[in-house]
């Protein structure tokens, strides 16, 4: 593990991966809870748990497929 305080760039990563985990557990307790509420059992929590896998493997995808930022390349005027 690098020792030192972690870059921005880095900071700005995590926060995205943490995102994804909760994409992926905040549905499944409000379907928990609107079970619990409504007496649906378990059909919430299952939507729940389908649309936060979706919802977060998608978020994820996104996040792999964007391009690296690197260096700006200067445009050509011409």
């Amino acid at each position: 593990m690098p020792r030192g305080r972690p870059s921005l760039e880095d900071l700005a990563q995590y926060a995205a991966l943490a995102q994804v985990g909760l994409e992926m557990a905040a549905p499944i307790a409000l379907g928990a809870a609107l079970d619990y509420w409504l007496g649906w059992m378990p059909w919430a929590t299952v939507c729940g748990a389908v649309l936060g896998l979706v919802g977060g493997m998608v978020h994820l995808i996104a996040i792999l497929n964007r391009p690296a930022e690197g260096p700006a390349k200067p445009r050509d005027k011409t």
